[in-house]
């Protein structure tokens, strides 16, 4: 079950159906500055098999993001991510360049954010972001989350956001 519609998005599963979507996405430079090394069309294939395999076992994962005419914008979605090697509640999204800076992956990750509590598997909820990366910081903020330096990372790149659900 994904979250329900926003102002402007709704969510749905990700399928195979999405490969050349999520493969652009995932590919574009851009929207992966903070990752090792953009996608190819490949990881962007097995990126939709692992959420498919997330919403078989654990009734969520990373959703399509469309708005409400069906314009693919990106992903966005709950997964479940290890932090001082015990696993935490993550919402983590992905926003097409052309659409960042509008306001949709905050959107999106609030939805998700309401959608995490309203599920009652944790807690707490987490993002694990680049040190660099202050947009997808704000985003963080704006749900909410904090600086955690309780919680680390494996990667000392990386800096672990957290909130109370």
């Amino acid at each position: 079950m994904h979250p329900p519609r926003t102002p402007r998005l709704k969510f749905r599963e990700l399928s195979m159906t999405d490969l050349d979507d999520m493969a652009a996405l995932l590919g574009d430079p851009r929207v992966m500055e903070f990752y090792p090394a953009p996608k190819d069309r490949n990881e962007a294939a097995a990126w939709i098999d692992w959420n498919v395999r997330n919403y078989a076992e654990h009734g969520f994962g990373l959703w399509a993001v469309e708005t409400h005419d069906g314009e693919f914008i990106g992903d966005c979605g709950l997964t479940w991510q290890t932090v001082n090697g015990t696993p935490h509640l993550e919402v983590g999204y992905h926003v097409r360049a052309a659409a960042q800076g509008k306001g949709c992956a905050t959107e999106a990750a609030l939805a998700c954010r309401d959608h995490a509590r309203d599920l009652t598997v944790a807690q707490h909820l987490v993002s694990v972001i680049h040190q660099d990366n202050r947009s997808s910081q704000r985003v963080a903020e704006k749900l909410g989350m904090r600086r955690d330096p309780s919680l680390r990372h494996t990667s000392p790149i990386h800096e672990v956001f957290s909130m109370r659900l």
